[in-house]
């Protein structure tokens, strides 16, 4: 691996912690753009790669922080995580049958909504 790709890596992890510990997004939000446009990745595999950082415990310190200040609903998060087990396969199955160009779009619009009601709306 080239030593510039090295770094771009780096620092699209050190971003994507950085945020993720901020305000609560990463994966998504950060690495699957980031993965694009600094990387050249398509769609697929940045979306690939960024849920493939999930599977190892990246968050940890970040929780641990959240934990002890007693901003963390184990019960919601154990909910959620079991029920993302199953809507990440049913999700990447049906991401895995769309088009490079549809699924851009669709990651792109959902992004967009999501950043119209969090701005305009409560």
């Amino acid at each position: 691996m080239p030593i510039v790709d090295l770094i771009k890596l780096v620092l699209i992890g050190i971003s994507a912690g950085l945020l993720s510990g901020l305000v609560g997004v990463g994966g998504g939000i950060v690495v699957v753009p980031a993965l694009i446009y600094f990387m050249g990745m398509d769609q697929h595999a940045a979306q690939g790669t960024s849920l493939s950082i999930l599977l190892l415990p990246v968050g940890v310190l970040a929780v641990m922080n959240y934990y002890k200040e007693g901003n963390l609903n184990m019960a919601y998060a154990g909910v959620i995580a079991a029920a993302f087990v199953f809507g990440g396969y049913f999700g990447s199955r049906f991401s895995l049958s769309l088009s490079d160009d549809v699924l851009s779009k669709l990651f792109g619009g959902f992004m967009l909504l999501v950043g119209i009601k969090m701005i305009f709306f409560k």
